[in-house]
């Protein structure tokens, strides 16, 4: 599907996301850290509509590693580059994939990331998971304390365990 210029880059990510018409929600640009991003990300977890987001590109792999780990990794998800541009791209696959096809491919230009539809109860977290998002609180500059703190609130997993893999880093 190819979208002619619109006067939202919203409206062109639904026609091109490939999901069947319904509802959604939009988020715009989510908090960038903190307190505020985790509880957003937590209140997103539970969203049964589609999601929404905006993103700017030195912030995209990361923003799909919290919402990996916020949400079942394998939900499916759409990021739209550029949208009614000359350079215009759009990947699809899980958050999982699309997390690490950023990882390998250094994201350039405007983004909008749709989050399908939640179509089950979310698995448990890997302990490797876990890992992943203490290590990036810690790298942000977190205390151990509140990267727990918060990889706990965003993944709703017990505080113990994630201490306990905090511990080992």
């Amino acid at each position: 599907v190819v979208v002619v210029p619109g006067p939202t880059a919203v409206s062109a990510a639904l026609a091109v996301s490939g999901f069947s018409a319904g509802r959604f929600v939009f988020e715009g640009f989510l908090p960038r850290k903190g307190r505020e991003r985790t509880d957003r990300l937590a209140e997103l977890a539970d969203e049964r509509r589609m999601i929404v987001l905006y993103e700017a590109p030195h912030r995209v792999e990361r923003t799909l590693t919290d919402l990996a780990a916020a949400m079942d990794p394998d939900r499916r998800c759409v990021v739209a580059r550029e949208l009614t541009k000359m350079h215009q791209d759009v990947q699809r696959g899980s958050i999982e994939e699309l997390h690490q096809h950023f990882f390998d491919v250094p994201p350039k230009g405007e983004f909008v990331i749709i989050i399908g539809p939640r179509l089950s109860e979310p698995t448990e977290r890997s302990d490797d998971d876990l890992i992943i998002l203490l290590q990036a609180e810690l790298d942000d500059g977190a205390s151990t304390r509140d990267a727990v703190s918060l990889v706990t609130t965003i993944t709703g997993e017990s505080k113990r365990r994630v201490y306990d893999l905090a511990n080992q880093l």
